[in-house]
């Protein structure tokens, strides 16, 4: 090895880790230590052919890259010194370079994983949306995280002192923060606590939550604090719009039923007795509105009552919807009498006021029920009270406030209980049918059967349909009692057919399934599956229920027509009594409500009124029956007017379908065939 100059200084000659290696200017090795030969075997090539002389005399250090035979790699910091020239020597001598070559691979890569933890912070803070910031309380310097800085609007790199970050918190919160640190640094606790804050270069208000910890030396003495802040400014908004939605109905912004019944239960809970009473208002017809105009219209409707009502209720009334179409309203300090006088005026307000909706004004009316509180019911019957009302009002005929009283609870009490009792016989097979006969009025011969529903239980009076079918009617039972009268009726038509025996059935159905799309395909399909030729069945309605239900109604008779069955309206003349709906709906028979028929063998309007249905109804291609024959005088009067069938007492009694099933399916031959 050639001798080292002695002006290598003497640190460098005890050095063992780091290579040394002198050289020309030109690059030639004069001189290496053992390190500079140990880092040549490591390489695999001698050390002079490393680009060591990209580092400059007295510049900065440069970084060379060196694989090595083992297949990894290391990494060199490089240094260049000039020699001083030796005492005495020749000016002349060539600059002599002093080169250290210092392994760095461990440094580079703790700082490579320095680095990569910082990136890591960094970016897991700005997914969280959390800063830090680390207070070193012995010189009371503040540390801002990058992220934290980017939450309030300032640039990563910008510098920030805390008086500069205290004038961007709001004035209101400064002093409750102060505090809060001032009180964690004495017990040397952790702390947290919520803040508003402005953007550095807007006034758009963030809100923070932050979080922190002291930490002391083993004395106690407090040293430094490490705090976050995270931004929850788009959770908060989040929390308070569900907060809100807990309260408010979101289409009308009133208080829901939650927020209703919740005031309402205060002013039960009062120990003094108080004056207080609640308004339940549903729109009339309001699935009409929807059903022929769409429900955005329906929607806009319910906003513009929402708006009309505020602007007319008195000082303190809490206006809010429970859902649908149904609103309440809630008067403290108000009677009973105050309290209907005030839904009356509502319900005069609504009627003459038209709603401007898409540029066509669409006028409403309003039902409404009033029930004062009584603080020994609470706010459950309150409701169940001015639910009674309102039940009334629309019983009524709509467009109008009813007030509650004792009476509607025990009529209440009356439907419930019809309700249950048919509830009960449908399940335990106590709900039966019986059939009265429709006879031909020219040959005196049976035509077809009307089934009617009855009630035989174990209570004492029997009840048939116009007992309970208006109580049924309010609920979704009825759905089920009218395919429970189609399967029966059509299952004693299979059972009549294997006997040889062809039967023919009426059966009434409710408006409820009138309205159900999916109805008339399930009655045909019902008959296919059981064989059943669909022309020995007919359906019936009424005529309020078709003109009420004007489309419903068309749509299913041009369902049940066209695959075979009858379809029927009946009690025709009862309600409105317009020929033009005979023209617009496929009926294959008209029965004339016994209204008129009762005394058409005394002369008068009832025979004239009969001869017109008959003859716009045989015009028409439809047969008729008159109803409620319960004389022989009638007989031949109507037979004379040219009614083809009729029904009553007369003619014949409803017997159980299973006793008429036993006779005729026992019987054979022409006596025992429907003609």
């Amino acid at each position: 090895m050639p001798a080292l100059p002695s002006s290598v200084p003497a640190a460098v000659l005890d050095t063992t880790s780091i290579a040394l290696l002198t050289a020309t200017e030109q690059g030639e090795v004069t001189w290496h230590n053992r390190a500079a030969q140990r880092l040549g075997h490591l390489i695999g090539a001698d050390v002079g052919s490393l680009p060591f002389a990209t580092a400059t005399p007295d510049g900065p250090p440069v970084e060379l890259r060196c694989p090595t035979v083992e297949g990894t790699t290391r990494y060199l910091r490089v240094t260049c010194r000039r020699l001083s020239p030796l005492r005495g020597e020749d000016p002349a001598t060539p600059v002599r370079l002093v080169y250290e070559l210092t392994d760095v691979t461990e440094q580079r890569a703790d700082r490579r994983r320095a680095d990569d933890y910082a990136w890591r912070l960094t970016h897991i803070e700005q997914l969280a949306r959390v800063g830090t910031w680390e207070w070193h309380l012995p010189t009371d310097e503040v540390v801002w995280s990058p992220t934290l800085k980017s939450m309030i609007g300032l640039g990563p790199d910008t510098a920030l002192d805390y008086p500069t970050y205290r004038t961007l918190i709001h004035p209101d919160d400064v002093r409750m923060i102060e505090a809060t640190l001032v009180q964690a640094i004495r017990g040397g606790t952790s702390f947290t606590y919520t803040h508003r804050m402005f953007l550095a270069h807007s006034r758009e208000m963030r809100i923070l939550e932050c979080y922190g910890e002291v930490f002391t030396d083993e004395s106690g003495k407090p040293l430094r604090m490490l705090g976050t802040a995270h931004d929850i400014t788009e959770i908060r908004q989040v929390q308070d719009e569900l907060a809100y939605l807990a309260e408010h109905d979101p289409l009308t912004g009133l208080p829901n039923r939650r927020a209703l019944t919740a005031r309402m239960s205060e002013l039960t809970s009062i120990a003094a007795p108080t004056s207080a009473a609640l308004l339940l208002i549903d729109i009339d017809n309001f699935k009409d509105i929807n059903d022929l105009r769409g429900h955005v219209v329906g929607d806009e409707v319910l906003r513009l009552l929402a708006r009309l009502l505020t602007e007319h209720l008195p000082p303190g009334a809490v206006l809010g919807r429970l859902g649908g179409d149904e609103f309440a309203v809630l008067l403290p300090s108000c009677d009973a009498d105050r309290a209907l006088a005030i839904g009356a005026g509502i319900c005069d307000l609504v009627a003459h006021t038209p709603f401007a909706v898409r540029g066509e004004p669409l006028r409403v009316t309003l039902s409404i029920g009033a029930a004062p509180l009584d603080t020994s019911d609470g706010d459950t019957l309150l409701l169940a009270h001015a639910d009674l009302a309102l039940y009334q009002a629309k019983g009524e005929g709509r467009n109008r406030a009813r007030l509650f009283a004792p009476e509607q609870q025990r009529l209440a009490a009356q439907r419930v209980d019809l309700v249950s009792r048919v509830r009960k016989a449908l399940d335990t097979g106590q709900l039966q049918l019986d059939a009265q006969p429709i006879i031909d009025l020219a040959d005196h011969r049976v035509r077809s059967y009307e089934l009617l529903m009855r009630v035989r239980d174990d209570q004492r009076r029997q009840i048939g349909p116009g007992d309970f079918l208006p109580a049924l009617e309010q609920g979704d039972m009825i759905y089920e009692l009218d395919r429970w009268v189609v399967e029966t009726a059509t299952h004693a038509l299979a059972a009549a057919r294997s006997a040889g025996v062809d039967l023919r059935f009426d059966v009434n159905i409710s408006s409820r399934s009138l309205e159900d799309p999916s109805f008339g395909d399930w009655v045909v399909a019902t008959l296919a599956a059981a064989a059943v030729p669909a022309t020995l069945l007919g359906l019936e309605i009424t005529e309020t229920t078709a003109i009420a239900n004007l489309d419903a109604a068309r749509r299913l008779a041009s369902t049940l027509t066209s695959a075979g069955c009858g379809f029927s309206l009946d009690d025709f003349g009862a309600g409105y009594g317009s020929f033009v709906y005979l023209k617009h709906l496929p009926f294959s028979t008209v029965k004339i409500a016994g209204e008129f028929v009762r005394q058409a063998d005394h002369g008068g309007s009832d025979p004239i009124l009969i001869d017109a249905v008959v003859r716009a109804a045989h015009g028409l291609g439809m047969r008729t029956v008159a109803e409620h024959i319960d004389r022989p005088e009638l007989v031949p009067v109507l037979r004379r007017l040219g009614v083809d069938c009729g029904q009553g007492y007369h003619l014949g009694r409803p017997e159980p379908l299973h006793l008429l099933m036993e006779r005729t399916t026992t019987r054979s031959g022409a006596s025992a065939t429907i003609a």
